[in-house]
């Protein structure tokens, strides 16, 4: 169970309508949708691997040392959700060896797993592996063994595998194998627009027929159904990033009831 702990505004399909620059400004509403997931965890006894922006952690230090003392493991997701397709090596080492630093120094424990914004690692950038590998991390969950027009390795292993020569295990997230193609069943706006009865279906047959753990993962924002509306946006992006928020803190009630979660690192241990 995971989560990328990341505001609204922060979403990589929204860098054409909100500047970096106006981030400031911008009221975070990510305390309270954390609070109700924290909440949520403790009442169902989950425990979970929280992705955690340095952005975030440098405003908010309370906020992440609380995931800590609550049991849940810290991890990076890089300093302000800049995708690695848009950074050279320099810059990808310098925001993970960044990044890394500040949530060890807040919360005072290793962080070993990394999460790329938007899950940006892809064929032309597998030099990022090496670079995590190199930088302390001894995992990741960046990437998508699916067909997608913004991300994903369709071709990809669909469970762990070693990366980076042996020295990082790759963690991608969930898909289920139906009519010779992977399917996205792992979460974010996948879970939102399925069907909840599909979702369920699908990670119980990773689980029965592959004999898999499954690895999930959503937003704080995805939760908060009132959070302000931004406009001007095209209608794919409007459609991903609005469609069914108010449906998504029940369905995850019954997730957390019907599967059993755990850390990533405990799933994982490496």
């Amino acid at each position: 169970m995971t989560v990328d702990v990341e505001d609204y505004f922060q979403v990589s399909a929204f860098e054409p309508y909100i500047d970096k620059a106006d981030w400031e400004r911008i009221p975070c509403r990510v305390e309270e949708n954390m609070d109700r997931i924290l909440g949520l965890f403790d009442d169902k006894g989950i425990k979970g691997t929280f992705f955690t922006l340095g952005w975030m952690a440098k405003r908010y230090p309370a906020m992440v040392k609380r995931v800590v003392e609550e049991g849940h493991e810290l991890a990076s997701h890089g300093w302000e959700h800049i995708r690695v397709t848009n950074q050279t090596p320099e810059q990808f080492r310098d925001d993970v060896t960044r990044t890394k630093a500040l949530l060890e120094d807040i919360s005072g424990q290793e962080v070993k797993g990394y999460r790329a914004a938007s899950y940006s690692i892809g064929r032309d950038n597998l030099w990022a592996q090496d670079v995590l590998a190199e930088t302390g991390h001894r995992y990741s969950s960046s990437i998508v063994p699916i067909r997608h027009d913004l991300y994903g390795i369709p071709d990809a292993p669909r469970f762990a595998y070693q990366a980076a020569d042996g020295k990082l295990l790759e963690v991608p997230i969930t898909t289920v194998r139906l009519a010779g193609r992977n399917i996205s069943c792992g979460g974010g706006g996948w879970f939102r627009f399925f069907p909840y009865a599909f979702s369920r279906w699908a990670m119980r047959r990773v689980n029965e027929r592959d004999r898999q753990p499954a690895v999930f993962y959503f937003h704080p924002w995805e939760i908060d159904p009132d959070q302000p509306r931004q406009t001007g946006l095209d209608p794919k992006t409007r459609f991903r990033h609005y469609l069914n928020l108010d449906r998504m803190y029940p369905r995850l009630e019954a997730l957390l009831v019907d599967f059993r979660w755990d850390r990533m690192d405990r799933v994982f241990p490496v």
